[in-house]
């Protein structure tokens, strides 16, 4: 018998609990009971072998449009808990194979060096791959926000009118489009967005009126994920995507629609339209499997005590991967002042870029550095070559399954090895 969905809940739940107190939310009064959401990326080598935690993160804001290009890449676009807990994947990824650049018989239990054999011209650029006998799960406390979870948002409601949704105009700080929280109950499977943070008040609860994003939904950045794998852009200019990607996603049985998972994930839902497809690079729609537990988060906003008045939003992002432990509040490391360039989270594209670079000049491959390093801009990196494949699928799946989704654009920053 394989590894239950339980066992991976509970390898999630258990790496979270040994967390110092600074990574989680105050402690319960008589006036309110904090929550937020957890989620996890975990490893299973084989029936036989426990199942590990690679990376975990709990959080659920994200950054209005009007700050997105401030950010300068130093500020997290979005700290909801399954990015933040694939952020933190990808950096101990990068990290991994900046210790395998750095030594020639150095090894590695997630990633390995590719034989020559294995890279044409153009996926030379990625001279890693993580290991075959590794599957990769997710755990996630809650129903991921977007269409997988919108018939538990329509249930809970005491009042079911939707938010009316605003004709707005490209050009203003508001878009009509992607929908996003409660606008339009019965549009089902389309793509909606998150409401962003109040940097002066990042405890209170969502409303119609909180600032507003073009970060799209974990819905739709997961059923995307199942096309492009787990791995972020800079990732992917290192590592293979052929074995990144999950296998499971996991949460609790009461966060569980079947129908909502099927429509938002599933191969006959509006997945259905790149069922089966594959694209050059590796890259191929690999639907998870939806998996329930019976385990729930003890941050959970279904476990807030009766003698608890009211219930709030924490402030605090925890992010953990077994070479990482930080707390962020609104995008960035907490405590820090807002332009403290000190204050720019390890998983921020700033760093992890950075991270990149030096990746490749340990591997001492001047080509490949070269092609990278021809614009210092994170725009162009984007726009190389070398991530044509991936750029492909992106514009392939929004085109045809994914329609409505607007890019996050804005935050174009210089990289440097430094």
């Amino acid at each position: 018998m394989g590894v239950t969905d339980d066992a991976i809940a509970e390898t999630v739940l258990k790496t979270y609990d040994a967390l110092p107190i600074k990574y989680k939310p105050v402690k319960a009064t008589e006036d309110f009971f904090q929550w937020v959401p957890l989620s996890g990326v975990v490893a299973v080598r084989d029936d036989h072998s426990p199942p590990e935690c690679l990376s975990l993160g709990t959080g659920m804001k994200c950054l209005p449009i009007d700050q997105v290009a401030r950010a300068n890449g130093a500020v997290l676009h979005d700290w909801h808990a399954e990015i933040v807990a694939l952020r933190a994947f990808n950096h101990l990824l990068l990290n991994e194979c900046l210790d395998l650049a750095a030594s020639p018989t150095s090894l590695s239990p997630i990633v390995r060096r590719r034989a020559p054999h294995e890279m044409s011209e153009l996926s030379g650029m990625q001279p890693f791959s993580i290991h075959e006998d590794l599957r990769l799960h997710m755990y996630a406390s809650e129903a991921p926000c977007g269409d997988a979870s919108m018939e538990l948002l329509m249930e809970a409601q005491a009042d079911p009118t939707p938010w009316p949704v605003e004709q707005l105009h490209p050009g203003t700080k508001k878009l009509p489009s992607p929908l996003r929280g409660r606008e339009s109950f019965a549009e089902l499977g389309i793509v909606r967005r998150k409401p962003g943070a109040d940097s002066l008040q990042p405890h209170l609860l969502t409303r119609a009126d909180s600032p507003q994003t073009l970060s799209k939904s974990c819905s739709d950045k997961l059923a995307l994920k199942q096309c492009t794998s787990i791995l972020t852009s800079y990732t992917s200019l290192l590592i293979n995507p052929a074995n990144a990607y999950l296998e499971s996603l996991i949460f609790p049985e009461s966060q569980y629609v079947a129908r909502a998972c099927d429509r938002s994930f599933g191969p006959e839902g509006r997945m259905k339209h790149v069922a089966g497809r594959r694209w050059p690079g590796g890259y191929a729609f690999r639907p998870f499997r939806v998996g329930t537990t019976d385990r729930e988060f003890v941050y959970s906003r279904r476990s807030k005590p009766a003698s608890s008045k009211e219930l709030r939003t924490s402030k605090v992002a925890a992010v953990w991967n077994p070479r990482l432990r930080e707390s962020l509040v609104v995008g960035r490391l907490q405590g820090r002042q807002r332009l403290d360039p000190k204050g720019a989270s390890a998983i921020c594209s700033k760093r992890m870029s950075t991270t990149v670079l030096q990746v490749l000049a340990a591997l001492g491959t001047p080509d490949l550095l070269r092609e990278i390093s021809e614009s210092s801009r994170v725009k162009a990196w984007k726009q190389s070559v070398l991530l044509a494949d991936r750029r492909g699928v992106k514009a392939d799946v929004r085109a045809k399954a994914l329609e409505g989704w607007i890019r996050n654009e804005g935050d174009d920053f210089e990289v440097n090895l430094q």
